[in-house]
């Protein structure tokens, strides 16, 4: 059986105030001919489907559409809801499209939703699991002890009724690490997943009993751990930071138990993303202006400002989104990257600096139990201790 796994379509994003829905539709119109010419039986798609929780009708459009041609197609589809998406938005007419092969699982609901398929080689169970937080968890699984996403995660699969010497397929959208491997992030992601520290991980090894995981969530694409553990990441640049990301979609074929096989095929989008650094002239002499259609990052290293560079920049790259300067005035004024140290930090250490910089003194430990507490109830943290 051939699976297609996608992940973090965000449909309706911007990127600096520049609609891409276009682009959006070009690369979904790539990505259904891959399906087609590869022979895909089913595609999984591991949440953030939308950018926003109310869709534009756009992007809801556009979604109605690919989905659509998939059932045309007779391809089944899974499709989970990320954090981004509107549980009850996308679990609209959900048991309607299960009669044209679409089954989506928008919300836990205290059971891991699964269904089946059959072939040669006998049945492949599919397992849908929508972004969950602890909290969520707590609800249907009270006597469990459930602190963290890892531990919520685990009592889901726990008393899910697995039996791990069939074929089993898990869609999910969590932020999963791989022992001493930490996750590379693609940089668009929502600056909460980024940033809030370490509190939402969950070891790749809690996810060991499944013969592809199929996750959601970074926007890079990367195994986690091993091969079958894998982000596809999203399949359009949504920020400069992924300007040096090779997209790509995992086509996944799946034969006896254990036997697995990966290949990365990759994605075209109709306007590349672009860092262009130097000076005016340079950059605009007409040998040196090339796709002028993509987006651009614009460096400038001018030691004094162009007057309207970005109208002129224009000009000739209709997409510059974004300008800056490197010269020996922004050499001086170089300042620490104070998102990536974030990163870095437990959120203990995080609401430890918040204190100190709100108040000017240490927080205390029965503060600092509050607080985590507070944060371990609502599923972003774990309790002291």
């Amino acid at each position: 059986m051939k699976l297609l796994h996608l992940g973090d379509l965000h449909i309706g994003k911007s990127v600096n105030d520049y609609h891409m829905i276009e682009d959006q539709e070009y690369i979904l119109e790539q990505i259904l001919s891959i399906v087609e010419k590869r022979e895909i039986d089913a595609v999984l798609i591991a949440g953030d489907v939308y950018d926003k929780t109310i869709p534009s009708e756009e992007a809801v459009r556009v979604l109605d559409h690919f989905l659509c041609r998939l059932a045309q197609m007779q391809r089944k589809t899974y499709l989970i809801s990320g954090n981004h998406d509107s549980d009850e938005r996308l679990h609209f007419g959900s048991a309607l499209f299960e009669a044209r092969g679409i089954y989506i699982a928008s919300k836990y609901e205290g059971t891991l939703y699964r269904q089946t398929l059959e072939d040669a080689y006998g049945e492949i169970h599919f397992y849908l699991l929508p972004f969950v937080k602890a909290s969520q968890v707590k609800h249907f699984f009270p006597e469990e002890k459930i602190d963290s996403y890892e531990q919520a995660v685990s009592v889901i699969l726990r008393h899910a009724g697995i039996r791990e010497t069939e074929r089993n397929i898990l869609v999910a959208h969590q932020f999963v690490t791989g022992g001493k491997e930490e996750p590379v992030f693609g940089g668009s992601e929502n600056m909460t997943v980024r940033h809030v520290g370490n509190v939402e991980k969950i070891r790749a090894d809690v996810l060991e009993g499944f013969d592809y995981v199929a996750l959601g969530h970074l926007h890079a694409p990367q195994k986690v751990g091993k091969e079958t553990i894998r982000y596809a990441g999203s399949p359009l640049k949504y920020s400069f930071s992924e300007i040096q990301n090779e997209k790509s979609v995992p086509v996944v074929t799946i034969r006896e138990k254990g036997t697995v096989e990966i290949e990365l095929v990759p994605l075209r989008p109709l306007r590349d993303m672009r860092h262009l650094k130097g000076r005016m002239e340079q950059l605009l002499d007409p040998k040196n202006v090339q796709d002028p259609e993509d987006f651009i990052y614009v460096t400038l290293t001018e030691e004094t400002p162009v007057l309207d560079a970005m109208t002129i920049l224009r000009q000739y790259y209709p997409r510059t989104l974004k300008l800056d300067y490197e010269n020996s005035h922004t050499q001086a004024n170089v300042q620490p990257d104070l998102a990536e140290e974030m990163q870095e930090k437990s959120f203990q250490e995080l609401i430890s600096a918040f204190y100190e910089m709100m108040y000017g003194c240490a927080i205390d430990e029965e503060e600092l139990r509050v607080a985590l507490e507070a944060a371990g109830e609502a599923g972003v943290a774990g309790e002291a201790g």
